[in-house]
């Protein structure tokens, strides 16, 4: 009888997480606030983020795991870690009005800031 109750406050907040949010981000369309068409398009991106977050979080999760096992098998090597760290951990968990109107790309894998890791200068040609 507990479990059913429980599911139900999980998801609730869940919601409540991803949708406030998504509320208070700007859009770079500013045209379409205060419209159907931009109302139409925050509830299809909550229903979008609501079908992606799962698997986006899984997906970060298991690399996070898969990471920290390479990092320990390694020999404690951080850029072998990092390798599956920042593209199984970094990215978009939730898609916004721009994903979807496509200003703005869904990124499932993460990129790495470009000031990180070694910086490789090419020879110079003679």
């Amino acid at each position: 009888m507990r479990f059913p109750i429980v599911v139900l406050i999980v998801v609730i907040m869940y919601c409540s997480m991803l949708i406030v949010p998504a509320w208070s981000q700007s859009s770079s369309a500013e045209v379409q606030q205060g419209t159907y068409s931009g109302a139409g398009m925050g509830a299809a991106s909550a229903v979008a983020t609501i079908l992606y977050f799962p698997f986006k979080a899984a997906f970060a999760i298991g690399g996070g795991i898969v990471g920290g096992l390479a990092y320990v098998f390694s020999g404690f090597s951080e850029p072998t870690a990092k390798s599956i760290w920042v593209p199984s951990i970094l990215g978009d968990y939730a898609i916004f009005p721009d994903h979807l109107s496509g200003d703005r790309p869904i990124r499932f894998l993460g990129v790495a800031a470009e000031n990180e890791g070694p910086t490789v200068t090419p020879a110079p040609i003679n």
